[in-house]
């Protein structure tokens, strides 16, 4: 399995935005057209996006999802995160998501995440919002199950992926939580996404390092405040064995647009 850089594009009312640790107090607006930021990203080499509605994981409804729908049209995988309930997650999948991310609050209702997984399989996903080694729901501020009783049952249960996200590095550019990674690696056989904190490309090549089962990372606000790019990113993986070179399997990247802008 190839080790994936997954550029992130975080919408709420079809706008650009982004978040910091995930509070919806930090909401920060970015000019741009979505769909043209992700043919960016396409050109820079990503084989996956990572796409959240906002809307949704505000508790506005799926408002994106003919956004997601013109998005899974391009020539990239679209993974659909942002803490979806499992009917959202569904809803995406229909919409054209190649994967959903199930969100950490809905970890409560086990039988109901497990036949999400019988039905999709692989497509479907699990978000891990961690804070001292306890699942943290985004937004909810209270501490749910330990992080290895809930890791087991996943592993167990075939899910597709987990995506782990330190909370506290959660928009931050402070760094992705490396200890964090390495002890969750250790803990299960199924694929591990990495997210928050990436500030440069040596960072996804720190987390690229820590080899199998961790098998990529998404990117999200250093390509929009600090210039970075998917291509840098990739170039950072070349030492790496079974990362995906630029240039193959994708266009070939052309001169990249400007950034978007903060508002």
């Amino acid at each position: 399995m190839e080790f994936e850089v997954i550029p992130a594009i975080d919408v709420m009312g079809g706008r650009l935005v982004r978040l910091r640790k995930g509070d919806p107090a930090s909401l920060q607006r970015f000019s741009g057209d979505p769909l043209v930021l992700a043919r960016r990203f396409v050109d820079e080499g990503a084989a996956w996006i990572h796409f959240v509605d906002l809307d949704a994981a505000f508790g506005g409804g799926a408002a994106n999802l003919g956004l997601l729908s013109a998005l899974a049209r391009l020539p990239v995988r679209v993974q659909a995160g942002g803490g979806l309930r499992v009917e959202e997650a569904e809803a995406a999948l229909a919409a054209g998501a190649e994967r959903a991310v199930i969100g950490a609050n809905a970890l409560v209702d086990r039988e109901t995440v497990e036949r999400a997984v019988g039905r999709h399989g692989e497509r479907v996903a699990v978000a891990l919002d961690v804070r001292g080694g306890r699942i943290v729901p985004r937004g909810s501020g209270t501490p749910g199950p330990p992080l290895d009783l809930t890791v087991r049952w996943l592993s167990d249960g075939g899910v597709g992926a987990i995506v782990y996200t330190n909370v506290d590095h959660d928009g931050t550019l402070t760094g992705p939580d490396l200890d964090g990674l390495r002890r969750l690696a250790a803990r299960t056989d199924r694929p591990v996404i990495a997210s928050g904190g990436v500030a440069s490309a040596a960072d996804v090549g720190a987390v690229a390092a820590i080899g199998a089962p961790v098998h990529g990372v998404i990117v999200g606000r250093a390509l929009y405040e600090r210039g970075l790019s998917v291509t840098e990113c990739r170039r950072a993986l070349g030492g790496f064995e079974g990362v995906a070179r630029p240039g193959e399997g994708s266009a070939r990247p052309r001169p990249a647009s400007e950034p978007p802008t903060a508002e």
